[in-house]
């Protein structure tokens, strides 16, 4: 063992990999390393070491030791846009915005809010990462071809000096099973599949039309020609940078699909080098967001305007008539539209506006007068009065998005321990095997 370990060691050294050709005198680089070892050592002493092993063990721990730093600096680009986007958040919690569905204006709701729907989603994807890492972090060594050996090998020491968690148990499934190849790239893009969906929100509403968000000269690109362009690119970049990170991580995923259930050539070499290009450019996405989400800026002037001429806060009248003047709810939302119907009609201001219609819609449908003064409507239909009272679990309201807050912040908490702890677990991993093989050299 002293003799191989002294000759591996001269050999890592002295061979230039990047620098080799492929000649055909052997069939790959494993058998290469053989045969320098018999070179220096002789056939019989030179040929021990692949005892009780086979390539199939030895190329998915390799593999996987490839995917696991990849792995953990996407999570760790991953916890940077998560405190990013909880700062954010936070800083914008009672900044109003207009919400849509189905590309119309729906209901005020604030910055910070909507930033509290993308931390949530982008928690769940974390924890799918996290999962795939979990898969990625047991080790096939011992699993040999297919059904371990006879030999008495140690895996769970092995799998411990590789800095792997623990052996993965079933040995076929260790040559057979790749889904640490689908759960990793699965993950991935689901990840960028999900964040595609608010990038896109950010282009439009950043388009001239809309205008809620307000993109900073650092962050814009003139035009060649027009002079009066501003053009937001950073967005256009996340979005097709995003784009190809699913499209590169499905590939690998649909390479494995049908393919046998056993040891194969469609989920190794050339299948993890495409999918390393998926790691690329999702960490591009991840760093541009976190930089520019703190940038952006809610217009505060448009998006009052748009508030007031999409009347969007009628819902809350709604809801209020149920409250204050005892109507079923389907009652106070045949006034609300009448209201809604005729400020919008004459371009007008619902809090300043729009009292001298609902006097009238309330008459028709209710056959009385509101008891809801003048000033008590302004308020309902006010968007921070909207706002204020949704303090339901979940809700826009100032408690709600506070709990909110904390629990994301314990969560990212929690994470960085999570990473630090199995860092320090891999660097000890490290530090013992790199002892353990200088004691084995000093015994030649």
């Amino acid at each position: 063992a002293a003799a191989i370990a002294v000759a591996l060691d001269a050999i890592d050294a002295s061979l230039d990999i990047d620098g080799l050709a492929y000649t055909g005198e052997v069939e790959d680089f494993f058998f290469l390393v053989e045969r320098e070892l018999k070179a220096r050592l002789g056939p019989d002493l030179g040929g021990r070491l692949h005892t009780a092993r086979s390539r199939n063990d030895i190329d998915h721990t390799l593999f996987k030791l490839a995917l696991k730093p990849r792995l953990d600096a996407l999570l760790g680009k991953l916890e940077q846009l998560l405190q990013t986007l909880i700062e954010a958040a936070e800083r914008e919690r009672a900044t109003l915005i207009v919400a849509y569905t189905h590309g119309q204006p729906a209901q005020p709701t604030t910055y910070g809010h909507y930033l509290a729907a993308m931390i949530e989603v982008l928690l769940r994807d974390i924890a799918r990462v996290e999962s795939a890492r979990a898969i990625v972090d047991l080790s096939p060594m011992g699993a040999a071809a297919i059904t371990t050996t006879g030999f008495p090998i140690d895996r769970g020491l092995v799998a411990e000096l590789l800095g792997f968690a623990r052996p993965l148990q079933n040995s076929y499934s260790c040559i057979a099973g790749v889904d640490y190849i689908t759960a990793t790239y699965g993950a991935l893009e689901l990840l960028m599949l999900h964040l595609g969906r608010p990038i896109q929100d950010l282009q439009f509403w950043t388009s001239f039309e809309v205008g809620q968000l307000y993109v900073p000269n650092a962050f814009v690109q003139i035009s060649s020609i027009m002079p009066q362009k501003r053009n937001p690119v950073p967005i256009e970049h996340l979005r097709h940078l995003a784009s190809q990170t699913v499209a590169r991580a499905r590939m690998v995923r649909d390479i494995v699909h049908n393919t046998p259930f056993t040891d194969m050539n469609d989920a190794e070499g050339e299948t993890n080098e495409a999918g390393y290009q998926a790691f690329a450019t999702g960490e591009r996405v991840l760093g541009l967001l976190a930089v520019l989400l703190p940038a952006l800026q809610v217009d505060g002037r448009r998006v009052a305007e748009n508030i007031r001429r999409s009347c969007i806060t009628i819902t809350e009248l709604a809801d209020t008539l149920v409250r204050s003047e005892g109507l079923s709810f389907r009652t106070a939302h045949e006034i609300a539209a009448d209201v809604a119907r005729a400020v919008v009609a004459a371009d007008g201001d619902l809090p300043r506006d729009g009292y001298a219609p609902f006097r009238k819609a309330f008459r028709e449908h209710a056959g009385r007068e509101p008891a809801l003064t003048e000033a008590a409507f302004a308020e309902a239909v006010s968007p921070e009065h909207f706002v204020a009272v949704r303090e339901r679990f979940g809700g826009p309201g100032p408690q709600a998005l506070a709990a909110a807050f904390a629990g994301y912040r314990g969560v990212l908490v929690a994470a960085g321990l999570a990473a630090t702890a199995t860092a320090a677990r891999e660097a000890s991993a490290r530090h013992e095997l790199d002892a353990a093989f200088a004691d084995l050299m000093g015994a030649a």
